[in-house]
């Protein structure tokens, strides 16, 4: 089960060979109708000071003018380069800070703040008729799917009219419902097999949640919880969920860092280390808290793994013109690059040196140059 953040959603992006332009602008209505255009002409002038090309700028200014036209709201992050837009996403709510980059490499990891800790989960609201099942994966793309009756009718029990036929017609609709939620359970079972969802939630009648419940597998119960909410009580209750289920792959991932680092054995922490374990691909999750200093410079190369704490260092490694950027922009562009996971963590009891720590996925931190 992923436990962290997948960045292969980012890895065209690091394709490109940059310079960036890395803008997160606030797309919200106010009472201004001209708050957004101001923003943007703030934003790109300061693009302009820091270097970035008119035809760069100009990209950036055509998924603005985009996003105005279909009205939406929330945070826009757009990457740039090139005179191309190399990515782009409207995410929810207004964005921590607006920003206006231009370097050799992307300012992610703001977008990665604010699209939070992915939980892929799968959401069934159950009837006696079948079910009907939203999914969101890994990545945030979302879909929805019905499950159909396997026997339609009768699923109600009579209530009066012929006392003779009552009990047999009681009888059928229990199968029926029985029948159904077995459908739901197996089809339930099938999706998450296929999708790996980390959450399920059964939502929806009462007595048919009991009745799938008992038909689902052990692995998928173990992750599936129960909701009595219904309608915009259940996103909330969704959502909630949700949080309880990042803090608790938090606390257990801090968990393990801490006794990995105590046996001095798969674990690194502080900024040095951190650099020579992602140089050498060892990095299978990297831990990040506020108090990294984002802005200590990395020096970095071509290739995703050409990162040093010094210049020097990376041209004896064969780099023969390396280039600063912020430490934040260089361990993400290597973890991305080496399949690596991401931990955002907001635990104030974690005391990593200097706000980082890497999880190893072979050697010890003995072994870390």
């Amino acid at each position: 089960m992923a436990c962290d953040m997948d960045l292969s959603f980012l890895r065209a992006l690091y394709d490109r060979p940059g310079p960036f332009a890395s803008v997160y602008l606030d797309m919200r209505r106010t009472e201004d109708p001209r708050a957004v255009e101001v923003r943007r002409h703030v934003q790109c002038k300061e693009l302009a000071g820091q270097g970035a090309p008119p035809e760069t700028i100009a990209a950036v200014e055509r998924v603005v003018r985009d996003e105005k036209e279909r009205r939406e709201s929330g945070c826009l992050a757009v990457f740039a380069c090139g005179g191309e837009v190399a990515y782009a996403a409207l995410l929810d709510g207004p964005p921590c800070e607006e920003v206006a980059r231009y370097a050799p490499l992307p300012h992610v990891v703001p977008l990665l703040e604010q699209r939070g800790e992915p939980v892929s989960r799968l959401v069934a609201v159950v009837n006696r008729l079948g079910a009907h099942l939203t999914c969101v994966a890994a990545d945030g793309t979302r879909w929805g799917a019905v499950v159909p009756p396997s026997v339609e009718a009768p699923v109600h029990k009579p209530k009066g009219g012929d006392m003779f036929r009552q009990p047999h017609v009681q009888q059928a609709a229990e199968e029926a419902w029985r029948a159904n939620a077995k459908k739901t359970a197996r089809v339930i079972d099938q999706t998450v097999g296929s999708c790996g969802f980390e959450l399920v939630v059964i939502a929806g009648d009462v007595r048919e949640r009991a009745a799938v419940l008992e038909h689902l597998s052990e692995p998928v119960l173990a992750r599936t919880v129960e909701s009595r909410a219904a309608g915009p009580n259940l996103d909330a209750d969704v959502a909630e969920t949700v949080r309880r289920t990042r803090a608790a792959r938090m606390t257990s991932a801090v968990e393990r860092f801490n006794e990995q680092l105590r046996k001095g054995r798969r674990a690194v922490d502080g900024l040095r280390p951190v650099v020579g374990a992602l140089r050498n691909a060892q990095v299978a999750s990297l831990l990040l808290d506020g108090r990294a200093d984002a802005r200590a410079p990395v020096w970095t190369g071509p290739q995703c793994t050409d990162l040093a704490t010094s210049p020097d260092e990376l041209r004896d490694r064969g780099v023969s013109d390396p280039v600063p950027d912020r430490a934040d922009a260089a361990l993400v562009r290597a973890l991305a690059g080496t399949d690596g996971e991401l931990l955002l963590i907001t635990l104030e009891d974690w005391r990593a040196h200097q706000g980082l720590g890497a999880l190893l996925r072979y050697g010890d931190r003995a072994a870390v140059p």
